[in-house]
């Protein structure tokens, strides 16, 4: 008997493609993601508006692979924590943040991390594998279920790719440093990467009018929250459309460095503002449950080797 098809893996041309080589009229590819990304129903026999032979004969050719809820945590704050497993039992957590303002949803790409930023959770696991775009989709399509939110519609040389794709996403760059031994230490890529590099990609990449790369910078107290770092990171992105997000740490077990105080965090923000710099400050979410941002972590698997990830990484 022939593997089904995982249709959570298909763009509406490809399940068109697909229905038609099995004999079915292309115009259902339509109906069907209707189902699968608006009402969340991956059971063909409870697709309705299609036919009961036709609901018949998808289940014996198709399938849609969701990732499975190993736990749900919820947060004071509202903020809530899913743990998800995949096929092959590797599992991911994702976020939902209610009111920020908007409903946001923090999901993941990969499973672990290989950037092994000295700030972060994540990258202590190591980078074990790339998700698939359906795993990446599933992780959406499981946390709006969970949260009610269905009826709602829902590298350098990376850098350089990205800047000829025809959809243009907004661009984050993780900074953290202002200089590139301490980028260096806090985030290893830097070795390779070094800032000048990066920023200077920056500049020529092509942006919208109203756009801007936002540059996320972690604050770690007495490491890169002083004022003299304040005024290199205006220097750094002079010349660059950018707004500065500022991340307070969110400290965690494993983690050796400590969140700075308010008023040094103020003193930062003010310094760039003062030179004309678009800035925000990130309000912590979840820390209670572990789920804010560099908090998140799966244990368990073998580490790969640095060489190992960073080929997993550019695949």
């Amino acid at each position: 008997m022939a593997p089904l098809l995982n249709l959570a893996e298909l763009d509406l041309p490809e399940l068109e493609a697909a229905l038609a080589d099995r004999g079915h009229e292309r115009f259902h590819a339509r109906q069907l993601y209707r189902w699968i990304y608006k009402r969340g129903v991956t059971d063909f026999e409870k697709m309705t508006d299609l036919s009961k032979t036709l609901r018949a004969r998808l289940a014996t050719e198709f399938e849609v692979v969701t990732p499975k809820v190993v736990s749900d945590q919820r947060s004071v704050d509202g903020t809530r924590k899913f743990v998800l497993e995949f096929a092959d039992q590797r599992c991911i957590e994702a976020v939902f943040i209610p009111d920020t303002p908007a409903m946001t949803f923090c999901i993941s790409t990969q499973v672990g991390c290989a950037m092994g930023c000295g700030f972060c959770l994540t990258g202590k696991m190591g980078l074990v594998r790339n998700l698939t775009a359906g795993e990446i989709a599933g992780q959406v399509r499981v946390l709006a279920a969970a949260t009610g939110l269905l009826d709602h519609p829902f590298n350098i040389a990376g850098l350089e790719r990205l800047a000829h794709e025809p959809l243009m996403p907004n661009l984050a760059i993780s900074l953290h440093a202002t200089t590139d031994e301490q980028r260096s230490e806090l985030v290893p890529p830097n070795r390779k990467y070094p800032l000048a590099e990066i920023l200077e990609t920056c500049r020529r990449f092509p942006l919208k009018r109203r756009s801007r790369i936002t540059f996320e910078y972690v604050m770690l107290e007495g490491v890169n929250d002083t004022p003299e770092d304040a005024r290199r990171l205006a220097k750094l992105l002079s010349g660059i459309k950018a707004k500065v997000n500022l991340i307070p740490l969110n400290p965690a077990p494993g983690i050796p460095y400590e969140r700075p105080s308010d008023e040094r965090v103020d003193r930062f923000a003010q310094i760039l503002a003062d030179r004309y710099l678009t800035v925000s400050v990130r309000k912590s979410r979840g820390q209670d449950i572990r789920a804010a941002c560099g908090q998140l972590i799966v244990e368990g698997g073998v580490k790969k080797s640095a060489a190992q990830q960073m080929a997993l990484l550019m695949r």
